[in-house]
């Protein structure tokens, strides 16, 4: 036989490395939450500062040294809920605010994340101000090419006034019906009841 083969068995739930030797989910989550805090109180330190669960999850793997294949979309917020509980009792901002996804950064999010720039120092003089990741859908003006080839500011436009909303059609299954107040029967288009005369 040309040589020994090495036999590696794959790694499953939660292990330290190098060595391989399991541990349970709870006992990584005990090493990650006081890691994450960390991390993120690192991170208020610079101003706009943010992380993304994934990158974070990596970063808690590689400091603890405990790794998981779990995704990290199945334990982030069994870190995460502890943090902020953590930072409530101790008087600190949200620092899991910095912990971001695409779907849902918007501008409360933002304020949040400022609260803690401010509490870590790393904000401007003047407090600086939130700032959203997703980008305005509203597009900034495009200028126009003036004959010499420079470019001149567009002129401001004034408030466009809102379109006047055309008002519902409804069927005529769905309109109410006038009734007759003496004996309750609808009363036809004539506006005269039938019944009552």
């Amino acid at each position: 036989m040309g040589g020994l083969v090495e036999y590696t068995q794959e790694r499953k739930g939660f292990w330290h490395e190098p060595d391989g030797q399991p541990t349970s989910e709870s006992n990584a989550l005990a090493a990650w939450v006081p890691r994450a805090h960390l991390i993120l109180t690192d991170l208020a330190g610079t101003y706009h500062g943010v992380v993304g669960e994934a990158e974070l999850a990596a970063q808690l793997q590689e400091q603890s040294g405990i790794h998981t294949t779990r995704p990290h979309a199945r334990w982030m917020e069994k870190v995460l809920t502890p943090v902020a509980t953590l930072c409530e009792h101790a008087g600190e901002p949200p620092l899991t605010s910095l912990v971001v996804t695409p779907e849902t950064d918007d501008l409360p999010a933002a304020r949040l994340r400022l609260e803690c720039y401010r509490w870590a120092g790393s904000a401007p003089a003047d407090g600086g101000e939130p700032r959203p990741l997703r980008p305005s859908s509203a597009r900034a003006p495009r200028a126009r090419a003036t004959t010499g080839g420079t470019r001149a500011p567009r002129e401001p436009r004034a408030p466009r006034e809102p379109k006047p909303v055309a008002p519902k059609r409804v069927a005529k299954t769905d309109r109410p019906v006038t009734v007759c107040p003496t004996c309750y029967m609808a009363i036809p288009a004539t506006g005269v009841c039938d019944n009552c005369g």
